[in-house]
C-alpha cells in the first residue's frame, strides 16, 4: 500500500498540537453476560455515578475474572488517539497516589503525552467500572474521586498557552465549585494566548442539568464534538441534521456524530456528511472519543476536514470492533488506509 504522507502542519509554532483538559480516570473493563447484567437492574448503556465503596462491591461480584485496565476519560481517550497518531499533545487532570493513579501517570509517560506533576497525595484515583455485555453496550459505574477536584490551581496555563488547541471535556462542568471555574480559568488561558479552543458535551445529561455553564463555555469555542442526541438537547431539533444546521449558528465550526449513520462537518468552510463505516462491534464505547482525536490531528497536520472526519470515523469503526476505548496498535496505518480509501 503506497503511503499517503500528511501535508505540513498550517502552523508549527507552537509546542504543542493539543492541550486536553478533563477527568482522568482509569477504567476497569470486565465482559458479563445477559443473565449477569440482569440481576443487577441497571439501565443498559449508562454511565452512572457511585461513591467509591459502591463501585467495590459491584467489583467484588465480579471477582472470578480478572478485569483489564485502561487510562482514560473522554478527552484524555481523544488526546491519546491524536498523540497516537502523531501530534504533540499535553493533557491537565487530577489523580491520586494509588496504584491506579501511578498506572495512569505511567501509561501517559509511555505514551509521549505531557501531563505534568497531576498526582495529589493522599486522594484515590477516579475509576470507571465499565460492564461489557455481549450486545457491544458499555454500562458505566463511575466513582471521580480525585478527578472531580480539578480546580482552577490545577489549571496549567503555561501548558495551555503552548499549545494550538485547548480540548474542553464537558464531563468536567458537572461540578459548580470546581470543575465550571476550572473550565472558565483555561478558556481564559486560551484566549489570552491565542489558543484555539474545541469543546465536548460528553453526555445529554451535561446539556440538561449543567446547560447554562456548557452555553457559557459554547458561546467562547472555536469548534464543538457533541452525538445527536446531545445536539439534539442543546438545540431542540428533532433530528442530527436540523440540530448540526442549528449549531453551525452558534459555533464556527461543528461536528456532529449521528451513530451508524455517520457525521456531519463544518469547518474551515467546508460542510459536508461523512458516512459511517459498517462493522460488527463488541464494545461501542469510545467512538465518538477517537473520531475527536483523529479529526483534531488531521486539522492541526494540513488535512483537510472531510477527510479528517472520514479518517476519524473509520478509526471509529476500529475502536468499537475491540473491547476498549481506544486502539493499543495499528492507529497510524488505519489513518493511512483511510485516507487511500479503504
Amino acid at each position: 500500500m503506497s503511503q499517503i504522507q500528511d501535508a505540513p502542519a498550517t502552523s508549527r509554532r507552537k509546542e504543542y498540537d493539543v492541550c486536553g483538559l478533563g477527568n482522568a480516570l482509569v477504567d476497569i473493563l470486565v465482559e458479563v453476560d445477559d443473565a449477569e447484567f440482569a440481576q443487577l437492574g441497571f439501565e443498559r448503556g449508562t454511565m452512572t455515578l457511585v461513591s467509591a465503596p459502591e463501585q467495590q462491591a459491584l467489583l467484588a461480584r465480579f471477582r472470578d475474572r480478572e478485569p483489564r485496565l485502561s487510562s482514560g476519560g473522554s478527552v484524555a481517550n481523544s488526546i491519546i488517539a491524536c498523540s497516537q497518531l502523531g501530534a504533540r499533545c499535553a493533557f491537565i487532570g487530577c489523580v491520586g497516589d494509588d496504584r491506579y493513579g501511578l498506572f495512569y501517570a505511567r501509561e501517559f509517560a509511555e505514551l509521549a503525552i505531557e501531563i505534568g506533576n497531576p498526582v495529589i497525595v493522599g486522594e484515590p484515583t477516579g475509576t470507571s467500572l465499565c460492564l461489557i455485555t455481549p450486545d457491544a453496550e458499555r454500562t458505566m459505574r463511575t466513582s471521580l474521586a480525585v478527578s472531580s477536584i480539578l480546580a482552577p490551581k490545577h489549571v496549567d496555563g503555561d501548558r495551555i498557552a503552548r499549545s494550538e488547541w485547548l480540548f474542553v471535556e464537558g464531563y468536567v462542568l458537572a461540578n459548580p465549585d470546581t470543575g465550571q471555574p476550572a473550565v472558565r480559568e483555561a478558556i481564559r488561558h486560551a484566549k489570552a494566548s491565542s489558543a484555539k479552543v474545541a469543546l465536548t458535551c460528553s453526555d445529554t445529561f451535561i446539556v440538561e442539568v449543567f446547560g447554562e455553564a456548557l452555553l457559557e463555555a459554547l458561546h467562547q469555542a472555536d469548534l464543538v464534538f457533541c452525538n445527536r442526541t446531545e445536539a439534539q438537547a442543546l438545540t431542540g431539533a428533532g433530528d442530527a441534521s436540523s440540530a448540526f444546521a442549528k449549531l453551525r449558528a452558534m459555533v464556527p465550526s461543528v461536528v456532529v456524530t449521528d451513530s451508524e449513520n455517520g457525521a456531519y462537518v463544518s469547518f474551515g468552510g467546508i460542510q459536508t456528511h461523512v458516512p459511517a463505516f459498517a462493522c460488527e462491534p463488541k464494545d461501542l464505547t469510545g467512538a465518538g472519543d477517537m473520531l475527536a482525536g483523529a479529526f483534531l490531528y488531521g486539522i492541526t497536520h494540513g488535512i483537510a476536514p472531510d477527510k479528517s472526519a472520514r479518517a476519524g470515523n473509520y478509526l471509529a469503526m476500529k475502536v468499537i470492533t475491540q473491547v476498549g476505548a481506544r486502539l493499543h496498535h495499528g492507529t497510524r496505518e488505519s489513518w493511512q488506509e483511510a485516507l487511500t480509501g479503504a
